[in-house]
This record gives structure tokens, C-alpha cells and sequence, in this order.
């Protein structure tokens, strides 16, 4: 059963494909409609999969404010990836709502002409205070990131910060400030949290917010990724169904990265990202600004490009433009499609040609 659901959605997200709107295709054809801005490289979790205790520690140096982008310049930077084509933006970190005076960047955005969607990922520890305001200032969306229910798995799995009523709170905040739709998002590991996952799904069944499953990616190089620790979207797919009958749909728009399930008894939908299983590399058409202006084209890319520098320089838009259309007609990138046989050769050669940019540093 469940590699008979799979492949049927797999099957809808590339049959659903529209044509793309005019605008820069990288080497693989794709367009550039997403970006995912990181305003802040600290954040209040530990998340071992991210931020492990032990590196990102007390005395760990990040960035200093004049080296991040102010909300000027991330809002020109944006009015210039919106020229381009693109039409979704995400505020990520990091964790975004540390970044001071978060709502006034948001109320900027939000003015942008032909922007089409404006949301923002959080762990939801500060979501209660927020939340009123961020909707207030034209936020539509929100992802919150939310691995277990379980106290004691949840603290394991945050470093030991935060709580899970404090992240369930901000959730009830952001639903009665009309935020919709709001998204879970669990990673899943073999051994950790992998036994929590139907209690996820019952708490949020009926309620309107969405539950999606990730599975673990080697994302950085601080994290001691083993692929016997990811648990694949297809074994959650058949350990969900088995429960609660659920059937596939297609995906919203070209390039969603979630494969989209519904109950069948109406109670809502879950999704499932499965980066390491089944890549999905050939829709991505997501860019990553990094808090201090670098430009990333992969999640897992090993270097980016400068934003920062020729923007405090006094380029002007329309270099900047051009600039931005340069590195994406130049991209190449689909790591997830090639993931072990870049492993397998940085092993061989026992060297750092697998090296990759820390997830915290460009937003997931």
C-alpha cells in the first residue's frame, strides 16, 4: 500500500506542474519563485540536528547586528527577487522572532507589489507574544517547529530549552489571530521520536492546522547525519493510514515541497517532506538570503554569494538585478538527487568536499 500511495503522489506533483512565470531559469530549467530570508543567526533551541549544545555554546560568536542586513535592505533586496519572479517570501532564522522589532520588517514586506505570500517559520516559544502583532502587520502564514509532544523527548530534542505548552500556547494565539494555514513541522528520527508520531497527528486532527513529517537530512556538518536514522515518508505514510485512512492530493503550486495526504473522514491533511527517500530537486526553485546577505541556492550548498557587499557598495537595483540573474541562471544545484555519491566520494578521499553551510545560518 504505501509505495502504491506514494508513487501516485509523486505522480501529481510533476503532472501538476504549470507553466512557470517569465523570469530567470537556472541550469536545469527551473525558475526562481521562493525565498527564504534568515534575519537572525541565533536561536533559543539546541536542536541537535541544527544547533548542537556542545558547538553553538555560550561562548559561540555570532554574528554582530552590523553584520546582518537591516530591514532596509532586506526589503530592497526582496522588491529586487520579487522583479525576478518571485512570489512567496519566508522569514526564517535562526529563531526570527529574537531579531528586535521583527513586526516592522513584516509591515515592509507586506507592501511589496506582486508578492503573493509572506510567511514565517518559528519554533513558537515566543509565538503568544507575537502572534497578534505579526498578523496585525500583514503575516499570512506560519510554520511553527514542533518535534514531539512528549515533555521529556521534547526538551532531548530542543537542548533542553523551551516547552512544549509554551509552543502549543503560541499555536492557540496564532489560530485565534487568524493566521492560516498553520503548518507543523516534525523532523523524524529512527529511535527518538519516531514512536510519537500518532499522537502529533491526533492532536492536530480537526483543528485546522496541518502536521507535516520531514525526514532527517544531513543538513550542515555538525549534526552526525546516519541514513539508519532516517525513517522514510513511506513508512509513516503506512504507519498514519493504518490508523486513519488517508488518501493523496496533488500539491498547490509547482515546487511544494510536502506531499499532501487527506483524511478520508474530512478531518484535515498531513504532509510528508522526504528529501533523503524521494528528492524532489528537479521542482526546487527555492533561493536562501542569509542574515548577513549571502545568496544560497541550495539547503545544502557549501558556499553562497555576497548580497551584502555590493548592496552597502551602491549598486543599484538594477545591478543588483542582473547580479541575482546571473547566479541563477548559473545554478546546478541537486544535492538530495546525488546525496551519496558526494558522501561516498568525501569519504574516499577523507577530505571536506561534503561541507556544508549550517542549517541556523540560512534558515531551513
Amino acid at each position: 500500500m504505501k509505495e502504491t500511495i506514494v508513487s501516485i503522489n509523486r505522480a501529481t506533483r510533476q503532472g501538476s506542474a504549470s507553466s512557470a512565470d517569465m523570469g530567470p531559469k537556472d541550469g536545469l530549467g527551473r525558475p526562481l519563485h521562493d525565498l527564504r530570508i534568515s534575519v537572525m543567526d541565533r536561536c533559543n533551541f539546541r536542536c541537535p540536528y541544527c544547533m548542537p549544545r556542545d558547538t553553538f555554546h555560550d561562548g559561540y560568536k555570532f554574528l554582530k547586528s552590523t553584520e546582518r542586513l537591516s530591514f532596509e535592505e532586506i526589503t530592497r533586496l526582496a522588491r529586487v527577487f520579487v522583479r525576478l519572479g518571485v512570489k512567496k517570501l519566508r522569514i526564517t532564522g535562526g529563531e526570527p522572532l529574537l531579531r528586535p522589532n521583527l513586526t516592522d520588517l513584516i509591515g515592509d514586506l507586506s507592501t511589496i507589489a506582486g508578492l503573493e505570500d509572506l510567511a514565517l517559520t518559528t519554533n513558537g516559544v515566543l509565538l503568544s507574544k507575537y502572534a497578534t502583532e505579526l498578523a496585525a502587520a500583514g503575516l499570512q502564514r506560519l510554520t511553527v517547529s514542533l518535534d514531539s509532544l512528549d515533555p521529556e523527548i521534547f526538551a532531548r530534542m530542543s537542548g533542553g530549552f523551551g516547552g512544549v505548552d509554551e509552543v502549543l500556547d503560541g499555536i492557540d494565539h496564532a489560530q485565534r489571530a487568524g493566521l492560516a494555514p498553520i503548518k507543523i513541522n516534525a523532523v523524524i528520527q529512527r529511535g527518538i521520536n519516531d514512536h510519537t508520531v500518532l499522537g502529533l497527528v491526533e492532536r492536530f486532527r480537526g483543528t485546522g492546522v496541518i502536521v507535516r513529517f520531514i525526514e532527517y537530512m544531513d543538513v550542515g556538518n555538525r549534526n552526525d547525519w546516519r541514513r539508519d536514522l532516517v525513517v522514510p515518508s513511506a513508512e509513516l505514510v503506512s504507519q498514519i493510514a493504518a490508523r486513519w485512512p488517508i488518501e493523496p492530493r496533488q500539491p498547490n503550486y509547482r515546487g511544494e515541497v510536502a506531499e499532501r495526504y487527506v483524511f478520508a473522514d474530512g478531518a484535515g491533511e498531513v504532509g510528508f517532506i522526504s528529501s533523503v527517500s524521494q528528492p524532489f530537486c528537479g521542482d526546487c526553485s527555492r533561493a536562501r538570503l542569509s542574515s548577513d546577505g549571502g545568496l544560497f541556492t541550495c539547503l545544502f550548498a557549501s558556499q553562497g554569494t555576497s548580497l551584502r557587499e555590493p548592496l552597502r557598495s551602491g549598486a543599484t537595483d538594477d545591478e543588483l538585478v542582473e547580479m541575482v540573474r546571473a547566479i541563477w541562471n548559473k545554478r546546478v544545484d541537486r544535492y538530495s538527487e546525488l546525496r551519496a555519491a558526494v558522501r561516498a566520494r568525501a569519504a574516499a578521499a577523507q577530505d571536506d568536499a561534503d561541507r556544508k553551510i549550517e542549517m541556523f545560518y540560512i534558515g531551513g
